[in-house]
């Protein structure tokens, strides 16, 4: 699958990869953050950051999305590209601080989210990573723990092509020598840029011509499963909640870890899918959360689930995704039986996603522009302030990872906490991401909104555990 629409040397973000550009503000960076957990008594010749910086130097020569950046100028009507950073320096986008003491989790989330606060700078690759030392109390130098947080913007991954980049940083092996080196995109010159820009937006009714078709089999295959009550959830029908309403620049995280095995288990007993026991977990936690607040609606809570289709696309982009919308049936009381009504009604959901050409909204988003983007956040944002219905209340995402351990840059690999972004009127993300054994579940939102995200996280365990309890 090509990476972009490739003209010349350089690659052309697709309509999809672009939108994340023209939607993101100050209240909405639209950056997805990974926090790693690494042990560095592994790494060979022992910790440094000298050491870890020349290795990351070595694996991002065969990481070309790492020194890439983009490209517009105002003759160009189409969307910008990615070109080669000739002045690519790695100093400017590693960071390394150091956690005050105790060096817990409290002050990791605390930097953590302050980081994921922050914008990327466009006129750079759009990427950073921030070495945090003295985690737990614990001296690197001599063994001991760090964190590395990874930023990259939404417009150059998703959660498959994010996953992708990890695994290019990582490897099977404490020891195993780097990757061989990748071209990047090239460069471009401005009229390269507005030329070929100019001829692919003539082309573009030609292309609307040829989505209507799909476009109209897809309504009206939506209006019948909607009469026969084989319909996902509709957008505009989740209930209001404190954290659907406009976001601030502010964020905050905390994140939870899981036995895969327990996982497992309940997903055998039940005899459902993996997905569907974690939208459960998500379900109990945050019903319990707000029945703790008395704020917990009579009517279900909605999630949007994004769905990869890698593989099912012709489209070039790095984001390759869809999307259903999942009742997280928070009105119902008993765990098990919520897990079975969960498990139904996602299986309808995905009955009628995978009925939706998986390439619908990837051709829809090339007609996109920032100022249509920017007028319709406007509004929308416009729209949360007099209380209108949300789309839905939060994102639940889950990255399936490898079954094995993992080392980056020499050091054991113990949690990979993924956080994805949040918008104005869905303030809460939950991401989750298997890794050799664990499930790592990632929680980020706004603190104006959510002050007390790690209530939500510790309830995750006793949400398995009751899960457990009901499977023997």
């Amino acid at each position: 699958m090509p990476a972009g629409h490739t003209i010349g040397g350089m690659q052309r973000l697709s309509g999809l990869d672009a939108s994340f550009l023209y939607l993101e503000t100050a209240a909405q960076p639209l950056h997805v953050c990974s926090i790693l957990e690494l042990d560095t008594s592994t790494m060979p010749g022992g910790y440094t950051f000298e050491r870890l910086r020349d290795g990351l130097s070595l694996r991002i020569k065969a990481m070309p999305e790492f020194r890439e950046k983009l490209a517009d100028n105002r003759f160009n009507l189409d969307h910008p590209v990615w070109v080669e950073d000739k002045d690519f320096d790695v100093d400017r986008h590693l960071h390394r601080i150091g956690l005050p003491s105790p060096g817990g989790r409290n002050e990791l989330t605390e930097i953590c989210g302050h980081i994921a606060s922050l914008s990327l700078d466009r006129s750079r690759p759009l990427w950073e990573m921030w070495v945090i030392e003295n985690v737990a109390g614990t001296d690197a130098q001599a063994g001991g723990r760090i964190a590395v947080m990874t930023k990259v913007h939404h417009a150059g991954v998703d959660g498959v092509t994010g996953a992708n980049l990890m695994s290019k940083l990582c490897s099977t092996e404490p020891d195993a020598p780097p990757p061989d080196p990748v071209d990047g995109a090239g460069d471009a010159s401005g009229l390269e840029i507005a030329v070929s820009g100019a001829v692919r937006y003539a082309s573009r009714p030609l292309k609307l011509a040829n989505i209507l078709p799909s476009t109209l089999s897809s309504v009206v295959d939506t209006v019948k499963r909607a009469r026969t009550g084989q319909a996902m959830a509709a957008p505009f029908a989740a209930p209001q909640t404190p954290f659907n309403a406009n976001v601030t620049g502010h964020r905050n995280v905390a994140f939870a870890q899981l036995d895969l095995e327990d996982i497992k288990t309940v997903k055998n007993h039940f005899g459902v899918k993996l997905n569907d026991v974690v939208m459960a977990l998500v379900s109990g936690v945050l019903r319990k959360f707000m029945l703790d607040r008395g704020e917990l609606p009579e009517s279900s809570l909605v999630a949007m689930v994004p769905v990869s289709v890698h593989g099912r696309s012709d489209r070039p982009g790095r984001n390759q995704v869809s999307g259903m919308f999942s009742k997280l049936e928070t009105n119902v009381e008993d765990p098990a039986e919520r897990l079975k009504i969960i498990a139904e009604g996602n299986s309808v959901a995905k009955q009628h996603s995978s009925g939706i050409s998986a390439t619908l909204l990837q051709d829809w988003s090339q007609f996109a522009a920032p100022a249509v983007f920017g007028v319709a956040m406007r509004v929308y944002a416009s729209s949360r302030l007099s209380g209108a219905r949300p789309v839905h209340n939060l994102v639940v995402s889950n990255v399936p990872g490898p079954q094995m351990p993992l080392y980056m840059l020499g050091c054991e690999v113990d949690a990979m906490y993924p956080l994805g972004p949040i918008f104005h009127g869905s303030a809460l993300n939950i991401t989750v991401m298997s890794l050799n054994g664990k499930l790592d579940v990632g929680i980020v939102s706004c603190p104006e909104l959510l002050p007390d995200l790690w209530d939500m996280a510790d309830d995750f365990q006793p949400a398995l555990d009751e899960l457990m309890s009901a499977a023997r």
